[in-house]
């Protein structure tokens, strides 16, 4: 008998050995393991796991006690699954009044609040960029800015200038701004939902104090009606009543698991599998009167990739380490990938790859869109990963929506470490994306769970393939944060 148990074991063992990469990710990836992951995260009870609530926690809850299902090692440093990260809420003021030429404004938003009451002439002033105050006196005044820069007007980019303007008009001693922007419904639905409902950032010493010197305001303008009014004026005044923003402290948490590799050598480099676990919340309602945006293409399908990948590397580990981290905060500016590059539980120069996950929506079933594709040596690993599957591996289709810089994955390359963002597949960042992208329908009976199953398989055959291979991944020669990797790697890359 004794010998017949250890004569089934060894043809067991061989057989769990014989299987293939590919074999693997199917044997552990199922639709309705998918869908149940899906469904839960996505369910109108966690109203979009925004960060700081109380069903934000739900998700991290359900998430840890995923990965301790399927004996996932907890986070070294804790003992726990969790990381918890110290955050800053900030509400908007009760009193917020706004009137320009003794019009009531009610569509605003106070992007820096600094209270201030404010009753007379204010100046116009352009783009409000410093060239635009040559010869203009509005010191202890405010002034009046029109959108963007004669060279765009996108909301996007006009959000990235307002540090530029900000300094500007803090040089020319004005005591406040107020920007006309002519921004799509839905964008401006998004804007609205972020600055006038708490917003969160990184708790310190100095965040807990910290006030802005003088408010900044945008101010929803249509096709730029209330703009060309004011330029038309010889003098415009403004009447503004703001009070100051209130201030607590927030406790949420990164959801962290690891799986040691199975190579004496290799299993001291890691690979991240991430993806963030929030949403926007609860917001303005659609057309049916649906205020929950439950965020099941953006992350729950993130999310779900992290999970599927670590139930089988959990069952079926590869050379190289794992590090599972689900991100809190991503929705209120990539927070928890930011706190964590600055408190990682282990060194970051044992990270190699950080193989993100994170979804808007997808127009093409045929494809997965990874962020990045061409910038890392795995390029070739993730290609045949999706080929296998049925799907086509193709680069990012839209450069002008900077994807790459607004997902967690920037924290992680800006410190060296290579990391693309694994993606549903599209073709264009608008149609069936934008249709679901931080909107009350993105619910987890929209989607395609036949194309899903491609794609998560792909992506956990695609993460075994980096996983196994023993050339360490890299950047590609001349990629922006290459010299950054060289710092955080020393030695371990090839020499240029």
């Amino acid at each position: 008998m004794k010998h017949l148990l250890a004569f089934i074991f060894a043809i067991a063992c061989t057989a769990i050995y014989a299987q293939t990469d590919k074999e693997k990710a199917e044997k552990t990836v199922t639709k309705s393991k998918i869908e149940g992951h899906i469904y839960f995260l996505a369910d109108d009870l966690l109203k979009g796991r925004e960060t700081g609530t109380p069903e934000n926690k739900i998700a991290a809850a359900y998430l840890a006690n995923t990965l301790r299902s399927y004996g996932v090692k907890p986070n070294p440093k804790t003992g726990t699954y969790y990381q918890p990260v110290s955050l800053e809420k900030v509400s908007p003021p009760s009193q917020q009044e706004l009137m320009v030429n003794k019009k009531v404004l009610k569509d605003f938003v106070a992007m820096d609040v600094a209270a201030l009451t404010y009753t007379k002439s204010a100046v116009f002033v352009g783009y409000g960029l410093e060239e635009d105050y040559k010869g203009k006196d509005v010191k202890g005044k405010i002034v009046l800015l029109e959108a963007g820069s004669n060279k765009t007007k996108d909301t996007r980019a006009s959000f990235r200038l307002m540090s530029q303007k900000r300094e500007a008009a803090k040089k020319a001693g004005a005591i406040g701004m107020i920007e006309f922007v002519d921004a799509q419904e839905q964008i401006w639905s998004f804007i609205d939902h972020n600055f006038n409902a708490p917003s969160l950032k990184i708790a310190t010493e100095e965040t807990l104090t910290d006030q802005a010197t003088l408010p900044y305001i945008w101010v929803k303008d249509t096709n730029g009606t209330l703009l060309n009014e004011l330029e038309k004026n010889a003098t415009n005044e403004v009447n503004l009543a703001l009070g100051n923003s209130e201030r607590t402290k927030v406790i949420s948490q990164n959801v962290i698991g690891v799986v040691e590799g199975t190579d004496p050598n290799l299993k001291k480099e890691y690979i991240i599998y991430s993806a963030h676990y929030d949403h926007v919340g609860v917001g303005t309602p659609d057309e049916t009167g649906d205020t929950i945006y439950n965020g099941a293409r953006d992350n729950a399908v993130g999310t779900t990739t992290v999970l599927s990948m670590a139930e089988n590397l959990a069952m079926y580990p590869t050379k190289r380490s794992a590090l599972f981290i689900l991100f809190t905060g991503e929705e209120k500016g990539l927070l928890g990938s930011e706190y964590y590059v600055e408190n990682p539980v282990l060194p970051l120069n044992q990270m190699v790859y950080c193989f993100n996950s994170d979804n808007g929506g997808y127009n093409d079933i045929t494809k997965a869109t990874i962020i990045g594709l061409p910038r890392t040596t795995a390029e070739n690993q993730i290609k045949k990963a999706a080929t296998s599957f049925g799907l086509t591996a193709i680069d990012d289709p839209a450069p002008e929506q900077g994807l790459f810089d607004r997902s967690d994955n920037v924290h992680f390359a800006a410190k060296g470490i290579p990391a693309p963002t694994f993606s549903m597949g599209f073709n264009s960042f608008d149609g069936e994306v934008t249709k679901y992208y931080h909107r009350p329908g993105d619910h987890a009976d929209s989607m395609d769970y036949d194309y899903l199953l491609k794609f998560f398989r792909a992506y956990v055959l695609a993460g075994r393939n980096i996983a196994n291979d023993p050339i360490t991944p890299f950047w590609t020669a001349g990629d922006k944060y290459e010299e950054a990797g060289r710092k955080l790697y020393h030695s371990k890359v090839p020499k240029k």
